[in-house]
């Protein structure tokens, strides 16, 4: 571990020093396909691999990044003891190429991942070997005024708002990639994005990663600027899934997802609520599910190292009784990974949650962010879920709805614009549902990082 740290920070620092400062003001991003390069000039050294100009008009021109991550969590009591204590190294490495040449764009990003001492072995958010993570072709059109059409197809990765539905699970190893066609339609204060998606199902050896063939999502989603520093998201997924489980019992899935998110900023004050309903039937079941999730912060630039300070509170429905024809469990789809924080066994299924926190700017560009979280169940007929939506406690006879609670700490230093380090410890005690259902001994976590991003 050390040594993988030691060389990504001589990188860093490499890159950092033969990076003029005017030539960092790109934000990287994680999607990376998002970055506009078009307006950067071409300078000598490292960032001459962005926008570089490939024939005499301009009009042909690519950009070139690169991300290295490594990355170790160490478990103490993992699953509460239901799993053994884990502690493992993730590696991965995604370089990308962004050709423009006019209205068409080619956009490739191989991904090089992999697990050392995952207990059990690696899974597929653990491990990939060599693949595809995005591989897509693009044609802009525009329409009339100042409206732009963008038609879109291949491999990428989709975030969709705050990746509470549709994600990148970017803080595993292994992001999750979908495979399909996109519509993205821009005019005024609105932004549309129709789409038809598979996700792609990881595998662990070599260019084996595939779109599912039980799997499907597609929708609209659409973005409006309200004024005064508030938009608003309008949107409708369509979910299929022919191999569905719920309370032991598999069939074909059928969701339909209705949703409304509303977010901005004016002054100090920062918001994201999102209404979530869902519809459909399940095995001859009709879905009937819900979910609210918010997020309100004050930040205090004025004050010494700049306080803020946040409030999540989000509750997913559960099913309240089985085998009465109806299916209440909330499916989050493809949410983001470590949805909750750096420790987050629970899911957003069958949960009321409060979440908060302080986040504070240390200076020397040194972060602290202080959190606590309590969980619920939204209801005792059900068990509670993982991230990625397998049930890991069923109900059994507990009528208890308290799950427990988390304590959680994470450091961060942006070393230099490409480099990055971060450190957390975490700490889950069991509440009364997982003392009366099973092994309930208090989890604990700490996570080491070092990321470069070019």
């Amino acid at each position: 571990m050390r040594r993988v740290c030691a060389a990504l920070a001589s990188i860093g620092l490499a890159l950092a020093l033969r990076t003029p400062a005017f030539a960092q003001q790109v934000a990287r991003t994680n999607l990376r396909y998002d970055e506009d390069w078009s307006r950067s000039t071409p300078v000598e050294g490292i960032n001459s691999l962005k926008n570089v100009i490939l024939n005499g008009s301009g009009t042909v021109r690519a950009t070139f990044g690169l991300e290295l991550r490594a990355r170790y969590e160490g478990f103490d009591n993992t699953d509460w003891a239901q799993k053994p204590d884990d502690g493992y190294l993730w590696l991965r490495a995604m370089p990308y190429a962004d050709i423009h040449a006019g209205p068409v764009r080619a956009f490739v990003q191989p991904i090089a991942g992999y697990a050392r001492g995952v207990a059990g072995g690696p899974g597929p958010a653990d491990r990939t070997g060599l693949d595809l993570m995005q591989g897509f072709a693009e044609l802009r059109v525009p329409l009339r005024g100042s409206t732009l059409m963008t038609l879109r197809g291949g491999r990428q990765l989709i975030a969709l708002g705050s990746e509470r539905l549709v994600g990148l699970r970017y803080g595993p190893n292994i992001p999750q990639a979908f495979d399909g066609a996109r519509v993205l339609a821009e005019t005024g204060r609105f932004h549309l994005d129709l789409f038809a998606l598979r996700p792609v199902q990881v595998g662990p050896g070599n260019f084996d990663d595939t779109p599912s063939d039980v799997r499907r999502l597609s929708g609209a989603y659409l973005t409006t600027r309200l004024g005064g520093g508030a938009s608003a998201d309008l949107y409708w997924l369509h979910y299929r899934n022919d191999r569905a489980t719920f309370g032991g019992v598999t069939g074909a899935e059928r969701r339909e997802t209705y949703g409304l998110r509303l977010f901005g900023k004016r002054g100090r004050l920062a918001w994201n609520w999102e209404t979530m309903i869902q519809r459909g039937q399940f095995a001859g079941s009709a879905i009937r599910a819900w979910s609210q999730a918010t997020e309100t912060s004050l930040s205090f630039p004025e004050l010494r190292y700049r306080p803020r300070l946040r409030l999540r509170a989000n509750i997913a429905s559960g099913d309240a009784r089985r085998g009465d024809g109806r299916l209440g469990t909330f499916n989050a789809m493809f949410p983001k990974g470590k949805y909750f924080g750096e420790l987050s066994p629970i899911g957003p299924r069958n949960i009321v949650n409060l979440h908060p926190s302080l986040d504070l700017d240390l200076g020397h560009k040194v972060s602290l962010d202080i959190s606590g979280i309590a969980f619920w169940r939204q209801t005792t007929g059900d068990g509670i879920y993982d991230v990625p939506g397998q049930l890991i406690r069923a109900p059994g006879s507990s009528r208890a709805h308290h799950i427990g609670k988390q304590v959680e700490m994470v450091v961060g230093w942006q070393a230099t614009p490409v480099l990055s380090c971060a450190a957390s410890l975490s700490l889950f005690v069991p509440g009364a549902f997982l003392r009366e259902t099973g092994p309930s001994r208090p989890i604990r976590m700490a996570g080491l990082e070092t990321m470069l991003k070019f």
